[in-house]
């Protein structure tokens, strides 16, 4: 199978995936929480329980696929949302609605894109990073096509009828597209590019490169020499860069109108978000991703300082400015959490390594929205302050690193 067919079936269940999951409060929070009577802020606490689960399932999940492949891990994951759905869709309390919510945040572990980049590993090797930012591309259309066909499927059916198709949509074409996966590592494509030049020996010159590319990836770790508490510096710089994106996604449009934007002037702004985040990704399939994904991270840590001083330098006419400098960094930010673990530590238990680094970020995006909504009630606009010296913070824990890029 090709890769790029490979990237096509993995986008397109990830597509799926964050549509149905992280993407549905926006539409669906405020019908659901009036008909079961419940507050708002009661739901997202649940949505936050359902990220902290997936935080503390996802070096588990990352384990699994290093040891049998998206194939067989993937699949069950449409399962395990299908469930989770129909669970949402069925609630008539507090209880309920929480036991739905937890059983998604499993699904969320066990099916985003840590799960999808530690397959595309197992798949592809240290040559893994062009297709997670195939995908990356691809799925960052989740909210796009979720928002719409999420409010065309509650205006037809009730919020209970949206949940059950998407229940469907996963048991049908998310779980066939999965088992479309190749369940082997792909050799062929390691391999290809050196076996053309000489084919009365292919097969000792196969032997040779495979040996070759599994003792690079055995010794990518040593070769790099990295900095000294490298791991616990990688873990604060996404820790800190996913609290800022996940509050800023929470709270923009609020923020702009503390700035003095119009509720207009908000939106529109707010929807130049997607778009920044499908240019970064697409600068990686160029240039940047030809570059050391260390760039990748340098760049998605400093975009939302820039941001900020653009807004507070220009005021409310700067709104568009200022979210798509953030959009730019957000989308780089996906890219380089994927591809800078695979580029520092290798291939070798890369789904774990990768759980790992991202368990405390995971956290920190779940208590964003309500940490960082107790800061702009406390200091409105002036709040993204934190979020400045957030990235800043990250951009200096990335520094160290600089050593890798000259050795390489």
């Amino acid at each position: 199978m090709s890769t790029l067919r490979t990237v096509f079936l993995i986008g397109s269940t990830q597509t799926l995936s964050w549509a149905s999951s992280y993407y549905l409060p926006a539409v669906l929070a405020a019908p659901i929480t009036g008909e079961l009577g419940l507050s708002q802020p009661f739901f997202f606490l649940c949505f936050s329980a359902a990220l902290i689960i997936a935080a503390l399932v996802g070096p588990q999940a990352g384990r699994w696929i290093d040891r049998r492949g998206g194939r067989i891990v993937l699949p069950m994951t449409n399962l395990i949302f299908a469930v989770g759905l129909i669970m949402l869709a069925f609630a008539t309390g507090p209880l309920t609605l929480l036991a739905a919510w937890l059983v998604l945040g499993i699904a969320m572990g066990y099916g985003l894109y840590d799960a999808a980049f530690a397959a595309l590993v197992y798949l592809y090797g240290l040559k893994a990073r062009s297709p997670i930012t195939g995908i990356t591309l691809i799925a960052g259309f989740a909210s796009t096509v979720g928002w719409p066909l999420s409010s065309l499927m509650l205006n037809a059916y009730g919020w209970r009828g949206a949940l059950v198709a998407w229940a469907l949509l996963h048991l049908s074409l998310g779980l066939l597209l999965n088992r479309m996966i190749p369940a082997a590592p792909v050799q062929d494509d390691i391999a290809s590019d050196n076996t053309q030049t000489d084919i009365s020996v292919s097969t000792s010159n196969k032997q040779d490169q495979s040996d070759h590319h599994l003792s690079a990836e055995e010794k990518a770790q040593d070769e790099a020499k990295l900095p000294r508490h490298a791991t616990s510096l990688l873990v604060f710089a996404f820790a800190a860069t996913g609290f800022v994106s996940s509050a800023m996604a929470a709270h923009l449009p609020a923020l702009l109108q503390s700035a003095g934007t119009s509720l207009a002037m908000a939106v529109t702004a707010g929807a130049m978000i997607g778009p920044a985040q499908v240019a970064a990704r697409l600068v990686q399939l160029g240039s940047l991703g030809r570059a050391h994904p260390l760039w990748s991270a340098w760049i998605s840590s400093i975009t939302h300082p820039i941001a900020v001083l653009m807004l507070f330098a220009g005021g409310p006419a700067w709104a568009i400015a200022f979210t798509i400098c953030h959009g730019l960094g957000t989308g780089t930010q996906t890219i380089a959490r994927g591809a800078l673990p695979l580029a520092l530590f290798g291939a070798a238990g890369y789904g774990e390594r990768v759980g790992k680094l991202l368990a405390l970020s995971r956290f920190t995006q779940a208590l964003a929205p309500w940490v960082f909504g107790l800061a702009i009630d406390q200091w409105q606009v002036s709040a993204l302050w934190i979020g400045m010296a957030l990235s800043l913070a990250a951009f200096a824990a990335l520094i160290p690193f600089r050593s890798v890029i000259r050795k390489a």
